[in-house]
């Protein structure tokens, strides 16, 4: 398995990145890319149909910088090296000019999956 020849790619709304998945035995991993200027609520909130993410993550930053506000108004900045747990209820950005890639363990099964 390799996230170079993934088994599904998931696109977000405007090209500005993708949600690419191999399934291991326990379930799907994913390895997002998000371009400067992606925001779940514009990029992704279209795919998914809520009002914020409930999807719950754990993962690790490989690169760029993330912005997650929880729906409570709690902040969190994760950059590279960074490993995060975020529970379902939040926005999520990205800060800078750089891709952020993000490796995550948990909450991509249904992650930018348009609704059948």
């Amino acid at each position: 398995m390799s996230f170079d020849s993934p088994e599904e790619v998931r696109s977000f709304e405007g090209g500005m990145g993708q949600m690419e998945l191999v399934q291991l035995e326990r379930g799907p991993v994913g390895r997002g890319t998000f371009k400067p200027g992606w925001r779940w609520s514009e990029h992704v909130k279209p795919i998914a149909g809520t009002d914020s993410c409930q999807a719950a993550h754990t993962g690790y930053f490989v690169s760029g910088r993330m912005k997650v506000v929880m729906d409570d108004g709690e902040e969190q900045e994760y950059g590279p090296g960074d490993f995060a747990v975020i529970p379902p209820g939040h926005d999520a950005w990205i800060l800078g000019e750089d891709d952020c890639v993000f490796i995550d363990w948990q909450g991509v099964a249904d992650y930018a999956k348009p609704a059948q």
